[in-house]
């Protein structure tokens, strides 16, 4: 009989796995943009749209353990179509949200389960599995800069096309792109994933062995760091600027720049990865990313000070993730890749939840954004003490077992 997956290559994998990221990720980055045209036409508070997309994140959160213990044991394909269809429903749902409460349902609830079956823990555990140890931090550092990618291309077409067409028509068109990563989730199908699971660790010794790993829970517990930082500038960065003064199309270039370091630097972290600690590279990119912070709130607010802003912290924006998932593969192994990678970006997700939430909350009792800059900026220090100190050494059934 033909071997069908001899046309799976590794090449192919990673192109088609960027090329998810690039979509899912990009579609998702522009939310922030829809927050003021939405909450006005539908006369709602700024609470609203971020709490939305604060239950979003934390929906991706909950649900990627789950769909990544589903790709683990029988394959990624299936996830990542399920996903894929979620995510277009979301969209077309939110575009005729009429309430808060069907707003969240859309791109809460909805989008929020199609980005756990189409991004970083599900593509990451596929292409884990398929690299070597020696390539596999560069591949998911390609990978992860895909998806900033993605953030870079996506941004200025969602805003031309909400300038152009209105809101409504914008998310629509986005359901059409984000449409296309259903027939790319076949590349990443893994036939033989289900044989092969029986024959390995069950999955309760696998959580039982994380769950007993104190450097799991550092890492666990640094990552909602980079979450809340991440999506709070990402919600309300374009809010901040326009609230100073600044012309709208300062915020859109802000979170452009965002994405277009943010290729640089997931790419760079990817590299840096195989040749440095993780963890230490891990620490400084927490408490660089506090110093960013400090030094955009002391200089005086200007567009080119927000572009500078925009350009540094992107550069660090996602570069954890691959050194993230790096570290789970090089002390757990890869086999449940998937499933312990969403249990640490479950984590990540409380800490998007709040990071989005809790910057509408705030502001709308305060009028301010202050507070959270201030609890972004010590909570980026703790991160650096969580990961520095974390053993990323292999475990010893590891070492033992055979190249």
């Amino acid at each position: 009989m033909h071997n069908n997956k001899n046309w799976r290559t590794p090449g192919l994998v990673l192109l088609c796995g960027g090329l998810i990221m690039t979509l899912a990720m990009g579609a998702r980055h522009g939310f922030g943009l829809f927050l003021q045209p939405m909450s006005a036409d539908h006369g709602w508070g700024r609470e609203t749209f971020a709490f939305a997309l604060a239950l979003q994140n934390l929906v991706w959160g909950v649900a990627t353990p789950f769909a990544g213990l589903i790709a683990d044991r029988y394959g990624a394909g299936r996830v990542l179509l399920t996903g894929s269809v979620l995510y277009v429903i979301g969209l077309v749902w939110m575009a005729y949200a009429a309430t808060g409460a069907e707003l969240a349902l859309s791109s809460g609830v909805l989008i929020g389960l199609g980005l756990s079956g189409t991004t970083f823990s599900i593509v990451y555990g596929v292409l884990g599995r398929i690299y070597p140890p020696e390539k596999r931090s560069m591949a998911l550092g390609i990978a992860g800069a895909a998806g900033s990618f993605g953030q870079f291309a996506m941004l200025p077409a969602t805003q031309a096309l909400i300038t152009g067409t209105g809101w409504l028509n914008a998310l629509l068109v986005l359901a059409a792109v984000a449409a296309l990563m259903a027939p790319l989730s076949a590349v990443l199908a893994e036939p033989d994933r289900g044989d092969a699971h029986h024959k390995r660790q069950p999955v309760r010794e696998a959580i039982g062995e994380a769950a007993g790993h104190r450097g799991f829970w550092l890492l666990t517990f640094g990552y909602f760091v980079c979450g809340f930082q991440v999506v709070f500038i990402g919600v309300h960065l374009p809010a901040y600027l326009a609230d100073h003064g600044l012309p709208g199309n300062v915020g859109v270039v802000c979170l452009a720049l965002i994405g277009f370091f943010n290729i640089i630097g997931t790419y760079g972290a990817g590299w840096l990865g195989q040749r440095r600690s993780k963890k230490h590279l891990l620490a400084f990119i927490y408490v660089t990313r506090s110093v960013i912070i400090i030094a955009f709130l002391a200089a005086p607010l200007t567009p080119w000070s927000a572009y500078l802003f925009a350009a540094a912290i992107g550069t660090l924006w996602l570069a954890t993730v691959p050194l993230t998932n790096g570290i789970v593969a090089q002390v757990f192994g890869v086999q449940y890749l998937s499933m312990l990678g969403g249990f640490v970006f479950f984590s990540h997700q409380i800490g998007s939840f709040l990071g989005a939430w809790m910057g509408g909350w705030l502001f709308d009792r305060t009028g301010s954004y202050d507070l959270v800059w201030t609890i972004s900026i010590a909570l980026g220090v703790v991160a650096m003490g969580l990961n520095i100190v974390i053993n990323d050494r292999p475990l010893a059934r590891l070492q033992a077992a055979p190249a």
